[in-house]
């Protein structure tokens, strides 16, 4: 029976996360790391981790809580009404739940319990320049260079949190099939790699990485030979769903703060809010953030309850990252000109609302995953 009611526990977790962020990561320090090369405070990162935050979705063998999908949604609507900038997502959702799912033994043993506390940073190494989101976007190779050995020769983009990360989850291609790719773990310091630091429009660090010649074993292998892409693409559908959380969390935020600043700024002797005009705009914000928050929690409770998710994630995170972004638009409107200087909040969560629209699968792809679903 479908039940999106949270309960005692997972009301517990988000007074925890929120309390915590409310005095960790206020947004005078959200500004302060924006084009900041490691990205992340690093008290805050200790702090998640000691609260088990950061394993909250890892196996318990490892060190994690095991925790479902449901209470990952809990944590990343906190994250995103407090635009947390932490390389969770990268490290303990994508990276993690990849080892998690099909990393041998000795990898799972080498590297979840850092991950798990937080002491380990993974990173994926995905997109390419010029190329798109599906498995035919990996070009990068990993040629053969001796029995059990490859090197890797191509650039990623778009790598988060790449100066601080311990080693890389690269997606390499291994043959000429369309899904023939495997996933590597390459140490952040082995020979061959270097990055370049991006400037983004979230002001987030961001990474060009280039692997030349780069050597890596069987034994640095997520998964069996060819299995990458599907790992990668199971992994991701449940991801994203945590993004569509997290793009619900910063879009109600981002309507409270205009709400608010429609009853306190006047015009004509009365609140902005008191013209009918800006009154709908508000009432159609509300209601699309409501209609997103809930498509959000059915398919964190159909990935927590074994259900498939091949169309409600990529639905989720499509409705929730244009509510976000159209959200924050429409806040600019009311704030007006003063809404897009850097004294005030709103175009923090502008700028962000329409990143996580771009990356880890845009608009785009995710229509086509939807019309695969449903047709």
């Amino acid at each position: 029976m479908l039940d999106l009611d949270f309960g005692p526990e997972q009301d517990m977790l988000r007074e925890t996360v929120r309390g915590v962020l409310a005095s960790a990561c206020p947004l005078r320090m959200v500004r302060e790391l924006e084009d900041d090369p490691l990205g992340y405070s690093t008290d805050l990162w200790t702090q998640l981790g000691k609260l088990d935050l950061v394993g909250l979705l890892l196996p318990e063998t490892h060190g994690g809580s095991g925790m479902t999908l449901l209470e990952g949604v809990v944590l990343y609507e906190e994250l995103g009404r407090a635009l947390a900038p932490v390389p969770h997502f990268v490290s303990a959702v994508l990276s993690g739940g990849a080892l998690a799912a099909a990393g041998s033994p000795a990898l799972q043993e080498r590297l979840l319990p850092g991950v798990v506390s937080g002491d380990t940073v993974l990173t994926p190494a995905w997109l390419e320049p010029g190329n798109g989101y599906g498995p035919r976007g990996i070009q990068l190779r990993a040629r053969p260079d001796g029995p059990g050995s490859y090197r890797l020769q191509g650039t990623k983009r778009h790598v988060a949190f790449a100066s601080g990360a311990s080693a890389f989850l690269v997606l390499a291609r291994t043959g000429d099939a369309a899904e023939a790719v495997d996933l590597f773990v390459v140490d952040a310091a082995s020979a061959g790699v270097s990055r370049t630091q991006q400037m983004t429009i979230a002001s987030d660090a961001q990474y060009d990485v280039s692997f030349d010649d780069v050597l890596v074993s069987d034994g640095d292998r997520v998964g069996t030979p060819g299995s990458g892409w599907s790992t990668w693409d199971r992994v991701m559908h449940e991801g994203i769903v945590l993004l569509a959380a997290q793009a619900m969390g910063g879009a109600q935020q981002a309507l409270e703060i205009t709400v608010q600043y429609a009853k306190d700024r006047k015009q004509f002797d009365k609140p902005l809010g008191a013209f009918q005009a800006l009154a709908h705009y508000l009432a159609d914000a509300q209601t699309a953030v409501d209609g997103g928050t809930t498509l959000v929690h059915e398919a964190a409770w159909a990935a927590s309850n074994g259900r498939a998710v091949a169309k409600l994630a990529p639905m989720a995170k499509l409705f929730a990252c244009n509510t976000y972004r159209d959200v924050t638009a429409m806040a600019q409107q009311v704030f007006g000109g003063i809404g897009f200087t850097l004294e005030f909040d709103i175009q923090l969560y502008f700028r962000r609302a329409k990143q996580l629209q771009m990356t880890w699968w845009d608009s785009r792809y995710l229509e086509e995953l939807v019309a695969a679903a449903v047709l």
